[in-house]
Order: structure tokens, then C-alpha cells, then sequence
């Protein structure tokens, strides 16, 4: 991932309202000079930005956002999970090209609701906006977006998960975490959850950047193939957003489904990732 891509949050700021005037524009396609207008910018400016954060330009970027985006993912990358394990977590355009790791808290622990668990926290610019990133001592365990409901709810959302850890504000240590996941240079997350969720979780990690799977899927892969309504609840309580990508679990119809985190965001990050994995693709074709 570029280092321009986590300069500062106002190019998602910029992004963000890029985007919803495209929503505005209903489906037509709006120029570069009219879409530069509209940030406040010179075309040639926002043009830089916008591909450097996107990967392509504001025009194609706009094919990725349509609603029936979604759908054609589902058409033309659809991961089943069966055979996810064969693609690996080091394909072309992964978000794991992170090398990320992970392992589980024990149930026992769990239930103790964090209980002896010292949890250090920063807030930190991403690609898509603010965030809350959570660490324990052995990795990252949480992260929220605040963009769209603002920061004291994604901090209770956080801290309501783990009653009874202690937190410390740890900004160095913890945003030192998150900047490598994000840059690419290895992460390991520590994952706290109930097993159910845990195995669900870990069926999301299989899902490579680009591509989408349905929950009905992830229910079959993890041995549950009744339990699709379990399954998006455990998928809407996945604490690390974007590390363990929720954002690819889609409705068997192609409907978004829900983000814990905000639809737009979502799609936001659908559409980043599918125009990086089309741009790399391109590149290594030629």
C-alpha cells in the first residue's frame, strides 16, 4: 500500500465526499473537471490524489461504486471458501500480503470479559478515515471506524466488548501496530471472541482482496451450513475491521448486507480493493 494512501485523513475526507457526489449524480458519470469543482480543487490535483488512493482514476472508480458492483463481484469473484485455502494468503493484490498471523483467545478467557487484559489504544489515520485501533501484548484486537458515527461511539462499541480489561492511550506502541499492518510490513492480530465467532472469523481471513463470498458459504465452510443468520451476527461482530475483512461477506442475492461500521465505508472499501486488484492485474499482464 502506498505511504500517500496514509499521509493524513483528509484525503479520505476528500474521498468521502468525492463519493457522495457520485451517489448525487444518480448513475451518470461525472467528469474529472466537474467532480474537481465540486471538492474545491484543480482537476490536475484531485486527479493525483483520487488515483493515488484509489489506484485508477475518478472516472473508473466510479464503475466500482455503482450498486450493482456488488453483484458482478459475486459473478465474476466468488470465493466459495472450499477453495480459498489454495488461492493462499500471498496472492497479487491481497490485503494479507501483510503476512498477518493470528491466534485466539481461549474461551475461558473470554468469559472473563477481559478481565487481566491490558489493552492500549490510538486513534489513527487509514485509508478510510479515523480509526480506533486496540492491542493487546500480542497484536492488534480491535479497530473502528469513527467517520461515520463519530468517535465516543466507536470508543464505547470497542470497550463494551471487553469489560473487564484495563485501557491505556498507547499511541506510539499501537499506532506503530496499525501503520505496519497497513504499510504491509507484517501484523499479528490477537482475536477475542467466543469460538463460534472466532471460526468465523477465520473463514474471513480466507477471502482474498478483490473477491467476496456470501454468508450462506462461510456458514458451510465452518461446518454450520444452518446457522447463516449466527454467521452474519458473528461477521457483524468482528472487532478488527479490514484485517479480517467483513467487508467481502455478501448476501446470496448480491445486496451489500450490512457493515457494522456504515454501508458506505463498505463499499468504499469493495471498490478500493476490486480497482487495485483490476490495476495489478493490468500491470502484470502487460
Amino acid at each position: 500500500m502506498p505511504d500517500t494512501a496514509l499521509e493524513t485523513d483528509y484525503h479520505y475526507g476528500v474521498i468521502g465526499r468525492a463519493i457522495e457526489e457520485i451517489d448525487r449524480a444518480g448513475g451518470e458519470v461525472l467528469a474529472l473537471d466537474d467532480l474537481a469543482r465540486r471538492m474545491g480543487m484543480s482537476p490536475a490535483h484531485f486527479q493525483r490524489l483520487f488515483s493515488a488512493w484509489a489506484g485508477v482514476s475518478p472516472k473508473r472508480y466510479q464503475q466500482y461504486l455503482t450498486l450493482g458492483h456488488a453483484r458482478r463481484l459475486l459473478a465474476e469473484r466468488h470465493t466459495t471458501l472450499d477453495t480459498a485455502h489454495a488461492l493462499g494468503l500471498s496472492g497479487a493484490g491481497r490485503l494479507h500480503d501483510l503476512f498477518l498471523t493470528w491466534e485466539a483467545m481461549s474461551p475461558g478467557d473470554y468469559a472473563r470479559k477481559g478481565e487481566g487484559l491490558e489493552i492500549g489504544w490510538a486513534w489513527i489515520d487509514t485509508p478510510f478515515g479515523e480509526a480506533l485501533a486496540m492491542a493487546t501484548a500480542r497484536g492488534l484486537c480491535g479497530m473502528a471506524f469513527s467517520g461515520e458515527f463519530g468517535r465516543a461511539a466507536a470508543w464505547e462499541d470497542m470497550a463494551a466488548r471487553w469489560p473487564a480489561a484495563r485501557f491505556a492511550e498507547e499511541p506510539a506502541r499501537v499506532g506503530a501496530l496499525a501503520r505496519a499492518a497497513f504499510e504491509g510490513r507484517g501484523g499479528k492480530l490477537h482475536l477475542i471472541g467466543a469460538p463460534f465467532q472466532i471460526k468465523v472469523w477465520e473463514a474471513l481471513l480466507q477471502i482474498p482482496s478483490g473477491h467476496v463470498t456470501t454468508y450462506s458459504d462461510i456458514a458451510r465452510a465452518i461446518g454450520h451450513p444452518k446457522a447463516v443468520r449466527a454467521v452474519g451476527t458473528a461477521v457483524g461482530r468482528n472487532p478488527v475491521s479490514l484485517f479480517i475483512p467483513c467487508h467481502r461477506a455478501l448476501r446470496k442475492s448480491g445486496g451489500l448486507g450490512g457493515y457494522h461500521w456504515g454501508l458506505t465505508v463498505k463499499r468504499a472499501i469493495l471498490a478500493w480493493e476490486s480497482a487495485r486488484a483490476d490495476a495489478h492485474a493490468e500491470v502484470t499482464a502487460e
